[in-house]
């Protein structure tokens, strides 16, 4: 991907299994990302917060533009799959009906820009158009996050930036 690996922090959610923890650590070294701490989230949240299972703080755009190197495409297929395994939070252990509504919704992965705080919501079910668009997205063009994957327009999106004009 990179001649350096890219530096990378990761912050989980409480609720991240150390399994998931270690996959998507192993996800992100196959894509040249070198993950230099790895920290548990505290449990309280501002009302502004996304309600993620892990935020991923890295050069953006140094990853998302290696990501589309042909070198790394099994690398990126496994980082997707730890993505989508990602984003299924647990459910509570009493309950056996996947539609319980006591059962906390599902939580996306993040990725934060380092240096802008840019942040990117990796979404539960995003079509692979979706993760293709990314791969040759312009962050720069984006002042305020985050951005979400609109699937009516089939695009990438920060509603702040449209309402700031």
């Amino acid at each position: 991907m990179t001649d350096a690996p890219l530096p990378a922090e990761l912050l989980l959610d409480q609720d991240a299994s150390d399994d998931l923890r270690r996959d998507l650590v192993s996800a992100l070294e196959g894509l040249g990302v070198h993950t230099a701490r790895v920290r548990r989230a505290v449990d309280h949240r501002g009302a502004a917060d996304i309600p993620w299972i892990m935020l991923a703080s890295l050069p953006l755009q140094a990853f998302l533009s290696g990501l589309g190197a042909e070198a790394v495409k099994d690398s990126y297929t496994a980082f997707k799959d730890v993505v989508r395994r990602s984003s299924r939070s647990p459910r509570s252990p009493l309950s056996t009906d996947p539609g319980d509504p006591a059962d906390p919704a599902p939580r996306p992965l993040v990725l934060q820009d380092r240096h802008t705080g840019l942040r990117v919501v990796l979404e539960p079910g995003l079509p692979g158009e979706a993760y293709e668009q990314l791969l040759g997205l312009d962050l720069a063009r984006f002042s305020e996050g985050p951005l979400h994957y609109d699937s009516g327009q089939g695009r990438w999106r920060s509603e702040l930036d449209e309402a700031a004009g």
